[in-house]
């Protein structure tokens, strides 16, 4: 009976492979039953899609990187290669540093600062809220995000134009130059303007996860409003703050809708680091050169997404190590009181 039994187990295991696979070879189809092949049939598309356009041009990024490539002259017709030379050249050129610099301060105070904590306003005052106001408030918000971003700067255009912009209007200060007189200012709230809809959005599906009891029991305990922000709400939510800081310096960070505005202008004064690198490669006809900073600004990109990934990383092997103690102590306390039974 034993031995009936061992032999019906061992070929069990057998017809569960199918046929053609009793020697234990990974089965052919998968959880769908699609198969291999034809799984890479539906894949196919999409990847020759990201090779055309994302694999190839990087790649071709990177050898012109490397190039004296340009639009014009001897270079455009016999480019040579110089390797690291545009790179070191980059790190030293002053109007490269500049426009970094400028790019840094577009992203802290248009993004970390001005976006993330202006989404994040709204979102808290509109937790509480519903009816109409709500709805049109949204729906403002909403608006600035969708237009298109020609549309959006022929409005701030009109909006801080010197003869009969509306902000004159408003403040009654006529003749004022805004883009001229404040030209990293005005693209900054500009882009707070454009850009909060998403941290809104965000933080207002984080919040919906805070529970009210605690809230209110935080409340009843004393709590400030301050305090229960930061004793109770941000411990809850630092994970989608994390990933909202993360998204929106990277879109700020490579926007070059302030071209729109004020094309670099004036002086250079609003020559962020996307607008830099458009002027050198098209405006000089400096392709290699504007490649190799085009390389440059994706090792700052992956640098940024590298910080924020491991800050959310180190935020979910605390809370792990917390539910694992939280288990832990239970489990102690359990057996406590069946041994006190």
């Amino acid at each position: 009976m034993a031995a009936t039994t061992s032999s019906a187990e061992q070929a069990a295991p057998a017809a569960d492979r199918g046929p053609g696979n009793a020697e234990g070879r990974e089965p052919e189809r998968d959880a769908a039953g699609l198969g291999r092949r034809r799984a890479a049939a539906f894949v196919a598309p999409a990847l020759v899609l990201v090779a055309l356009f994302l694999v190839l041009p990087a790649v071709w990024t990177l050898y012109l990187g490397a190039t004296d490539y340009r639009l014009t002259g001897i270079p455009a017709i016999d480019p040579s290669f110089v390797g690291f030379d545009n790179i070191t050249k980059a790190l030293g050129d002053e109007s490269f540093l500049h426009s970094l610099r400028l790019t840094l301060l577009f992203v802290l105070g248009s993004a970390v600062i001005g976006q993330a904590g202006l989404g994040f306003a709204l979102a808290w005052w509109m937790r509480e809220r519903s009816g109409w106001l709500r709805t049109t408030l949204e729906a403002l918000v909403m608006l600035a995000w969708i237009l298109p971003s020609s549309v959006v700067a022929f409005l701030w255009i009109a909006f801080l134009d010197r003869d009969g912009g509306t902000l004159n209007e408003l403040l009654r200060t006529p003749g004022a130059a805004w883009l001229l007189d404040h030209p990293m200012l005005s693209i900054i709230v500009y882009n707070i303007w454009r850009g909060s809809a998403f941290s809104m959005m965000l933080y207002s599906a984080a919040l919906g996860n805070v529970p009210a009891s605690h809230l209110e029991t935080a409340r009843l305990a004393g709590a400030s409003g301050f305090q229960q922000l930061r004793d109770v709400v941000f411990p809850r939510i630092r994970g989608h703050i994390l990933t909202n800081l993360l998204l929106i310096s990277l879109w700020t960070f490579n926007d070059f809708t302030p071209f729109l505005i004020t094309a670099g202008g004036p002086d250079g004064k609003t020559e962020t680091l996307p607008v830099h690198i458009y002027k050198t490669a098209l405006g000089s006809g400096e392709l290699g050169y504007g490649a190799a900073l085009s390389f440059l600004m994706l090792l700052i990109n992956l640098v940024v997404a590298v910080i924020y990934l491991r800050l959310l990383g180190q935020k979910n092997r605390k809370k792990k190590t917390r539910t694992a103690r939280g288990r832990s102590a239970e489990g102690a306390r359990g057996s406590e009181l069946e041994e006190s039974a």
